[in-house]
């Protein structure tokens, strides 16, 4: 199992019926705020050149990325799969220069 598969699981685990009280009330909207804390957050690690706290914040933020990501799972039926499908197709078609067939001659 995979890092990410990991802590997905772990996610639906806390949503799941016998999970956590307070991770099973969550909504998108709820989370905003510890969202936007955890950004800052890893923005003054940044800053302070901090390493040790970016890699904690880091792992803070990516929570909040997969908790909102299964919220969506739960209710509009798209899965933290797609979205990183998203980002990896328009990243590709983004740099053409550099994931193109260079063998393609046509």
């Amino acid at each position: 199992m995979s890092d990410l598969s990991k802590l997905i699981k772990i996610v639906k685990q806390l949503r799941s019926p016998d999970g956590c009280d307070w991770d099973k009330e969550q909504t998108k909207e709820s989370l905003v705020p510890y969202f936007l804390e955890e950004t800052y957050e890893v923005i003054e690690a940044i800053e302070k050149k901090d390493n040790l706290a970016l890699k904690e914040e880091l792992g803070d933020l990516l929570l909040h990325i997969v908790f909102q990501a299964e919220l969506m799972a739960e209710t509009e039926n798209y899965s933290i799969s797609d979205s990183i499908e998203n980002v990896c197709n328009k990243l590709v078609n983004r740099h053409p220069h550099i994931f193109s067939d260079k063998n393609d001659k046509s």
